[in-house]
């Protein structure tokens, strides 16, 4: 993979620009989150998004937008933005047990050691070490919950994308997913508007300036980017520089935030790195050397 990166630069610099900007997305939404309801900002999202393209075929915005985007929401409403972040690193590794289930690609017991790793610091994460001594919030651990969903989402949105970006250019995959989206977020969000139509006396400038980043930036630029940078690479590849999100989340969510990091949160996302690791960068370096140990 360095030889292409330096070959062929510009699908890597598109897939790290994206996760640059989802990196700083999860600060963003947890902040906008507080004058806009949910459903109503993710309308409002992809409805100014889809504005930008034409849609000329119907194909995986319930995985990718709808299902995705309601999990991911829901989720970091209840819990950190930290959390979120560092439990979005196990979409590369469902994306390796994904490959072999699925798409009978190899994988190697290495890559199987890293995934259980990563599993286990997803885990403490959870909350799994909270839970035991009985002493674990119900909203954080429901929100964690929720950002695996919406991992899990993903990952099965990118792979059937992936199949579809042989055929359809990826504008046009990314215009579909946004009007799919926009019109599954519709109903839940006129009824939020019902429940409290005045919302939106209280939006602030900065709700404001939230949603614009999160239209133009995360929603037109990142998904654009990830998708033609997708095209050009992998789904396991470009699920690799995932590891942008949770350095710029973490940074922006301390700073901006003020969020802590804990002790068990520390050992639980050494060993999700760790275990991303092993599951994904190491295996082609293992099939290289080790051609005996296949599972």
């Amino acid at each position: 993979m360095r030889s292409q990166i330096f070959s062929k630069p510009l699908p890597y610099l598109a897939l790290i620009i994206a996760h640059l900007i989802w990196g700083a997305n999860f600060v963003v939404a947890k902040i906008t989150l507080q004058e806009f309801p949910p459903m109503t900002l993710a309308l409002l999202r992809f409805a100014f998004a889809s504005l930008v393209h034409l849609p000329k075929l119907v194909a995986i915005g319930v995985l990718i937008i709808t299902l995705n985007i309601t999990f991911f929401f829901e989720g970091i409403k209840r819990t950190t933005a930290i959390n979120a972040s560092i439990l979005t690193l196990t979409i590369p590794m469902l994306s390796v047990l994904l490959g072999w289930w699925f798409l009978k690609e190899k994988v190697y017991l290495i890559n199987l050691l890293g995934i259980g790793l990563g599993l286990i610091g997803a885990l403490i994460i959870l909350g799994l070490p909270e839970i035991l001594a009985g002493s674990f919030s119900t909203q954080i651990l429901l929100g964690n919950f929720l950002i695996i969903l919406s991992s899990i989402c993903w990952v099965i949105g990118a792979v059937i994308a992936r199949q579809i970006l042989k055929i359809y250019p990826s504008l046009i995959v990314t215009a579909i997913a946004f009007m799919v989206g926009t019109l599954t977020f519709f109903i839940p969000a006129a009824l939020e508007y019902m429940q409290n139509p005045a919302f939106f006396e209280d939006v602030t400038v900065l709700g404001f300036l939230g949603l614009i980043y999160m239209t133009l930036l995360s929603s037109i630029s990142a998904y654009f980017l990830f998708e033609w940078g997708l095209s050009k690479t992998s789904v396991i590849v470009a699920d690799l520089f995932q590891y942008i999100e949770p350095a710029i989340a973490t940074i922006l969510a301390i700073l901006i935030l003020g969020e802590i990091i804990s002790e068990s949160f520390l050992i639980g996302a050494s060993l999700i790195v760790g275990g991303v690791f092993l599951g994904t960068f190491a295996k082609e370096r293992y099939h290289r050397h080790h051609k005996t140990h296949r599972v």
